[in-house]
């Protein structure tokens, strides 16, 4: 276990590193009725698919 993450405060460690506002999933169009799985809209998923297209290595 790393010794820096103990010494850290309790708020530190609860605070996510991820920004989720720009995800696909950010503008859910509909909610799969048993799986409960986000569909995100077309719009979105365009988005996603230009920003992977133009970050690609």
């Amino acid at each position: 276990m790393n010794d820096n993450n103990e010494k850290q405060p309790e708020t530190q460690k609860l605070r996510p590193i991820e920004q989720h506002t720009t995800a696909a999933w950010a503008n859910i169009e509909k909610i799969k009725e048993i799986s409960h799985v986000t569909i995100p809209s077309e719009v979105e998923v365009g988005n996603a698919k230009e920003w992977v297209d133009s970050n690609q290595k």
